[in-house]
């Protein structure tokens, strides 16, 4: 009999010395993977997405389109490695987001934009400031959130602002973690010396707004000067002096029209407090006995490093601030961990792991059943160290721990166990045979039997899973550890099986090599009975294959048209069971952050009456820390009065009976009794359970103008409401934003003896809250802005505000 590759390779391994060092050698690379990969909860795709944002000043979004965007949009397409072009245009600026090919470096990506962009500033209009580029990717999407809130019944010194300036100190604690990325602050209010122009005390005085700001920003000057010589000594010379306080502000002196001189707190209230930011956050938190219970919040929201383990990561970030407790985080403050993507993952990663230990030793039992218990020891050996030599594989070509690769393993488990019950069962068989061969013999002439077969039905599945690393967008990286890891284990399992099984099958053999086979039942036991008599009947005549045929055929038939009439859900991945969801509020444009509030407190008091919730974080005016399909959403930019999140926590999936999907689903039908006035929206938005896309179902429309697109839009926007299946529907172009434009009076500019530059400088710091300085504090602390702007309470339009 010719050996094969299979006969050949077990013949000299299975008396080799160096096959019991390879065995080992499997087993602890395969640890030393296991322990050292990196463990995610979802793959780490690399998509590029670098936003240019470009502001337009004065340019409505249609005259933006044409002078801006569109030079923009050739400019960016002809950067390598560009696969689409987003762009949003609006009054007064213009959003170009290019997105990259996955898989593509996000540092090479924003430098090839960069390098085009200053190759081609000359194709900017004039007036249009230079375009601000921005990169995000994966590596920028928080995994750890914490939320600081006052506890219940603590003294009520805790407000928006101190909570941001505890949040301030602790972020910084926190960046000492190793492998901690970049971290943001969302909510609170920034302590300030707050300018607050009183419009009719300027005209009073006759005191232009302008003067005002000069004074403000030219007395807060120091700067060196340069040296002098003083006693044999050169001393450095520091002109000026930084303002410290706000009665320092106050006292400074201004200049009316005629010339005199006006204390600047007789025209404007100087006060240091929390600026009114148009932005808030709070936190509902249900406490033991004690219900429901509201408080102020500001939220820490950590990213990691590329190639970090999110797990060392979390948990380093976790014991850091539990180690603060007492010290700098004072014992009245709560510090929840909002989300734990690291912790997450780890379980994820451990519960995956479990069910492969359990399909193996379900496996083996079911072998130790059919064929005999040594059969049974050796699989219980080959599986494993084929497992451990994908993990060893998967860490060597830049894989993670996650539940797409884990998956793999679990989806192959089934299929690369075959090569060694093959070879297992086979030299079983010949060792049952009576000849004269001494068990090593037996082996390898049985593995060279089946061994050509089971080379080309491991290559078959192999060909059959490679496609798949080919898949092009999102899902091809996405889903790249299932082909890679299944093909890997496929191979391995094969030479495992030539090698390992064969040595392990001499080695749990009673009796020495040169005796004769103790086996005697080669007919495959009980179970081969039952086939044996099952498929002889079967054969028996022609008729009776041909009508088992037919049923074959039929029962195909039969479970194909399931599909057809929708019998049966075709998904591609399971709803993951995560333990948050997100409520994203719209409200029509020009809507005060006032409205917004009251509608998230109206959704809260429903999503209160969900047993599973937990707690949950309402950001008005400012968005919640993002996720992966934040990302790809461009969630990060959404601030704006109008706008509002409400991120709900979930209890964790062991303490609640229903998957976080079902309660998605109560939700957004409990969410329609909120009263919202018309273009509004409240989406209740999951963490889809493959990789994020702007939209389920998106529909682009094309068109000869804006009118024609708009109609076309509106009619298919009612045609997807109509459609039961689909649950949210918006719309790229909304409704057009409240405008009040100022427009200067030039006999009464040439009557103050200002210019139209002064007047439009001066509107814009007075409602733009401009910073003209800084007041140093010292002791460690964050210098104070010295800013320049209206309250909120006169913002209201009014003919002294017109003055």
């Amino acid at each position: 009999m010719s050996l094969g590759i299979s006969g050949r390779i077990t013949r000299a391994t299975i008396q080799s010395p160096l096959t019991p060092l390879f065995l080992l050698a499997a087993i602890l690379v395969g640890l030393l993977a296991t322990f050292t990969i990196a463990r995610e909860e979802e793959p780490q795709i690399k998509v590029p997405l670098v936003d240019i944002r470009v502001m337009a000043p004065g340019l409505s979004a249609a005259d933006a389109v044409e002078l801006v965007a569109k030079p923009l949009e050739t400019i960016v397409k002809s950067v390598d490695g560009v696969e689409h072009v987003y762009t949003q245009a609006e009054d007064n600026g213009v959003l170009v987001t290019a997105r990259f090919l996955v898989g593509s470096n996000p540092e090479d990506a924003a430098t090839r934009i960069d390098e085009k962009l200053n190759a081609n500033i000359d194709r900017i209009p004039v007036g249009i400031p230079p375009p601000q580029v921005t990169v995000r990717g994966i590596s920028d999407v928080p995994i750890v959130v914490l939320t600081l809130s006052p506890k219940p019944g603590a003294p009520g010194a805790w407000t928006d602002q101190s909570l941001l300036e505890l949040a301030g100190r602790l972020r910084t604690e926190i960046a000492k973690v190793d492998n901690v990325g970049l971290s943001f602050i969302v909510g609170g209010q920034r302590e300030a010396i707050r300018i607050a122009p009183d419009p009719a005390k300027l005209a009073l005085h006759q005191v232009p707004l302008g003067n005002v700001i000069d004074a403000a920003s030219q007395a807060n000057r120091s700067f060196p000067a340069g040296t002098v010589r003083e006693n044999g000594q050169a001393a450095s010379v520091i002109a000026g002096q930084t303002l410290g306080s706000a009665a320092d502000v106050g006292a400074l002196i201004v200049r009316s029209v005629s010339g005199a001189p006006v204390y600047l707190r007789d025209v404007a209230s100087v006060e240091q407090g929390a600026t009114e930011d148009q932005a808030h956050a709070w936190r509902w938190s249900r406490s033991e006995g004690k219900g429901w219970t509201r408080a102020p919040a500001v939220s820490i929201a950590i990213a990691k490093r590329a190639g970090a383990n999110a797990v060392d990561v979390s948990t380093g970030v976790v014991a850091r601030v539990a180690a603060l407790k007492g010290t700098l985080i004072p014992d009245s403050v709560d510090v929840a961990v909002t989300r734990n993507y690291g912790a997450s993952a780890n379980d994820k990663a451990n519960e995956l792991l479990f069910h492969l230990a359990l399909a193996t030793v379900s496996i083996v039992i079911l072998i130790g059943f059919a064929i005999g218990w040594r059969e049974a020891g050796v699989t219980a050996i080959v599986i494993p160290t084929t497992i451990l030599l994908t993990m060893f594989a998967s860490k060597l070509m830049g894989f993670t721990i996650n539940r797409v690769s884990l998956f793999a393993l679990i989806f192959s488990i089934g299929i690369l166990v075959d090569d060694a019950i093959v070879m297992i069962e086979n030299i079983a068989r010949h060792w049952a045979m009576k000849d004269d061969r001494n068990r090593i013999d037996a082996a390898v002439d049985a593995v060279s039997e089946v061994g050509n077969p089971t080379i080309v039905a491991t290559l078959t599945v192999v060909a059959a899973l490679l496609p798949m690393l080919f898949v092009s967008g999102l899902m091809g990286p996405y889903m790249a550890p299932i082909p890679v890891n299944a093909s890997a284990a496929m191979v391995f399992s094969f030479f495992v099986a030539v090698i390992i099984a064969p040595w392990l099958m001499i080695r749990f053999a009673r009796s020495a090599t040169s005796d004769g086979h103790a086996h005697t039942d080669h007919h495959g036991g009980k179970l081969g009975l039952l086939y044996a008599r099952v498929a002889s009947r079967v054969i028996a005549t022609k008729r009776s294959a041909r009508l088992f045929l037919i049923a074959v055929g039929i029962a195909t038939l039969v479970a194909c048209s399931m599909f057809y009439f929708k019998a049966v859900t075709v998904k591609l991945l399971p709803f993951d069971n995560k333990s948050e969801v997100q409520l994203v509020v719209d409200l029509p444009e020009g809507s005060s952050l006032e409205a917004t509030s009251r509608t998230l407190e109206q959704a809260a008091a429903i999503v209160r009456t969900v047993p599973e919730v937990e707690a949950m974080e309402a950001y008005a005016g400012t968005s919640a820390p993002f996720n992966f399909n934040g990302l790809v959403r461009h969630y990060f930019l959404r601030a704006r009065p109008e706008m509002g999140d409400l991120m709900v926590t979930l209890s964790p999936k062991e303490d609640r009976s229903r998957a976080s999907h079902a309660i998605a689903v109560e939700l957004r039908e409990k969410l329609k009794a909120v009263p919202l006035p018309a273009g509004s929206s409240i989406k209740v938005v999951e963490t889809p359970p493959g990789p994020p896309v702007l939209a389920t179902l998106l529909a682009e429309i094309y068109g000869p103008d804006e009118a024609v697109r708009r109609a076309t839009a509106t009619q298919l926007e009612a045609i997807f409401k109509s459609v039961p299946y689909i649950v949210d529907v918006d719309n790229s172009f909304g409704d057009p934003r409240p405008e009040l434009r100022l427009i200067p009076d030039r006999a009464k500019l040439d009557q103050y003896g200002l210019s139209e530059r002064q007047l439009f400088d001066s509107i814009g710091a007075l409602l733009g809250d401009q910073v003209v300085g800084y007041a140093p504090r010292g002791g460690g602390r964050d210098p104070l802005p010295i800013q320049i702007a209206l309250d909120q309470s006169q913002r209201s339009w009014s003919q002294a505000l017109a003055a």
